[in-house]
């Protein structure tokens, strides 16, 4: 699990990281406009979406309470995989190290 949490804590930091850049730096409606004319680009954001849903899929499977779940999905939606990288770490911290609980969430008590 110690691995884990270090590839979670990881991701995070790649994902702050470069967000921080994208905005100071990047110009997102000029660029998304080049990114969305490019077939590579529409490849990339239907995989990111892709991923996105099967991740949102996971945290509302995980998640009792609706409002925590949509407050997770729409974060995911709209920050990525930096958002995902946090729900991983604090999955992983809260799981004391059981990966059943990881995994099930609020469902782990119930079965």
């Amino acid at each position: 699990m110690k691995i884990a949490k270090i590839v979670a804590l990881l991701g995070l930091l790649a994902m702050a990281g470069i967000l921080v850049y994208g905005f100071t730096v990047g110009n997102f409606t000029q660029e998304g406009n080049v990114l969305l004319s490019m077939p590579w680009g529409i490849v990339s954001l239907v995989d990111l979406y892709v991923g996105v849903i099967l991740f949102s899929g996971w945290i509302v499977y995980r998640e009792k309470s609706v409002v925590r779940s949509v407050a997770w999905v729409v974060l995911v939606m709209t920050l990525g995989f930096f958002t995902a990288s946090l729900y991983t770490l604090i999955a992983l911290q809260t799981s004391s190290g059981d990966w059943k609980r990881f995994w099930m969430g609020k469902r782990w008590q119930s079965t």
